[in-house]
């Protein structure tokens, strides 16, 4: 019966999200109070037969939102402010245009990859690309390049990023309910994402059914903004900010492995290099370089801040509804029936916790709605935690490659990528989806290496 109520519930989310078209947030609140009544939960909270107070199932959703969204809401709030300021500066473009300079137009692909890798580590998918595409599209005209030749690349390098690692909010709030290290998830993650992705990105343009596709860039579609070289900052700066926050974070999970917790650099790296303290230094570093070298006025930083909040709102809520649906199923009992279950099972908690994630992400869509599908396999998978011998950071990356898989036509950036490259919807599904579900299978594959090799 629990695994009946779970899949009705889970059926009950879909039918919100993809017929009515209901908020994600809003849709996972609603699964929880009626996955919550299904286990018998009291409404409200009530006192047992031993007379210890139990918690009411409104109680278990406010309390699930909040300690959900309560560890997050700092990692995302400086990451997306850090990200968002750094590119209204033009930051993104300096570090794009100096590549290119400097690798050449031979090697123009490999200039952009990593490009977008460093961009990527702290803007959204779809920020980065808007950023990133008018530059390719300058490049590719200027050089008379095929815009594949470059978009590719760039759209794959991004896509690697965003849905794979921290701080971005899928995999950062399944690395919260699954209590796994961010640091560690970084780095454990930048070992195989770097690689993977540049391997995939590099080679899908060359492959013969993606040579065939011709992109059609609509006019005005692009916003066409030419930094001058006095308006950007320079390179090295560009550079050092943008990657302060992953050297301080993933230079902590570096020295705890090799130095051990109880060492005293490694303590002090603990304070800096703590997930959203490292992005808040790294954002006053950025404000301070702007503000006192650049001579950018105070109020136009700030309102650069206050307007990248705005793009993680409505993802904040939904992970917080991630949260209540969690919650539901720990109290409600369903969580420790998985866990007696899958005790028995000979297949891999990481390949379990990927299938969930990659059948949600296909049929919920989108690359920002997919944190639904991450934070919802991550609260059904919680329990394979807790029986052990698979490492949390693993399963974080695990359920995160899952998230990324089959990106189609109820994907928002499926149309955005369609829609800027001026492709049908046939190839957009030949050149993207395609690459999507490749970069989720081999993560898959790459987790179960590591997990080898990393210790429970």
């Amino acid at each position: 019966m629990p695994l009946v109520i779970l899949a009705l519930g889970i059926a009950l989310l879909l039918f919100l999200m993809i017929v009515l078209k209901m908020n994600g947030f809003i849709a996972l609140v609603i699964v929880s109070v009626v996955v919550g009544m299904a286990q018998g939960m009291p409404l409200l909270a009530t006192v047992d037969d031993k007379g210890e107070k139990v918690k009411g199932l409104l109680d278990v959703i406010q309390s699930g939102v909040g300690g959900q969204t309560g560890k997050l809401v700092l990692l995302l709030g400086f990451g997306a402010m850090l990200g968002v300021f750094m590119a209204d500066m033009g930051a993104a473009n300096r570090l794009a245009t100096t590549m290119i300079n400097k690798f050449g137009i031979k090697h123009s692909q490999l200039a952009i990859v990593i490009v977008s890798f460093l961009v990527g580590v702290v803007l959204f998918y779809e920020t980065a690309f808007v950023i990133i595409i008018p530059i390719v599209f300058a490049v590719c005209r200027a050089y008379k390049i095929p815009v594949m030749w470059l978009a590719m690349p760039m759209a794959i390098a991004l896509s690697t990023m965003h849905s794979f690692l921290p701080p971005h909010p899928g995999p950062s709030a399944v690395a919260n309910m699954y209590d796994a290290s961010i640091g560690l998830t970084m780095l454990y993650g930048l070992i195989f994402a770097i690689p993977l992705g540049a391997v995939v990105a590099i080679m899908w343009p060359r492959l013969p059914f993606v040579k065939s596709v011709t992109a059609r860039p609509p006019a005005g579609l692009v916003n066409e903004k030419e930094w001058t070289d006095e308006e950007m900052p320079g390179f090295w700066a560009s550079l050092c900010i943008t990657a302060l926050p992953v050297i301080l974070i993933g230079g902590h999970a570096i020295l705890e492995v090799t130095l051990g917790h109880e060492h005293a650099v490694t303590k002090v790296m603990a304070f800096i290099g703590h997930d959203w303290f490292a992005l808040m230094l790294s954002l006053l570093v950025a404000v301070a370089y702007f503000g006192l070298v650049r001579k950018v006025p105070m109020d136009k930083i700030m309102a650069s801040c206050a307007a990248s909040v705005k793009s993680i709102a409505m993802i904040v809520f939904i992970i917080g509804g991630g949260g209540a649906f969690a919650a539901v199923l720990k109290n409600g009992g369903i969580s420790d029936y998985i866990l007696s279950i899958t005790e028995n099972l000979s297949l891999s908690p990481i390949i379990i916790a990927w299938l969930i994630a990659a059948l949600m992400r296909v049929a919920l869509g989108s690359a920002s709605v997919a944190v639904v599908a991450a934070v919802a396999a991550a609260g059904i998978a919680v329990p394979m935690i807790a029986g052990g011998g698979v490492s949390p950071e693993i399963m974080t990356l695990a359920t995160a490659c899952g998230s990324i898989m089959a990106s189609h036509v109820n994907d928002p950036g499926f149309w955005m990528f369609k829609e800027f490259l001026g492709l049908s919807v046939a190839e957009t599904i030949k050149v993207r989806t395609t690459y999507t579900s490749l970069l989720s299978v081999l993560g898959l594959g790459a987790c179960l290496l590591l997990s080898l090799v990393v210790p429970a």
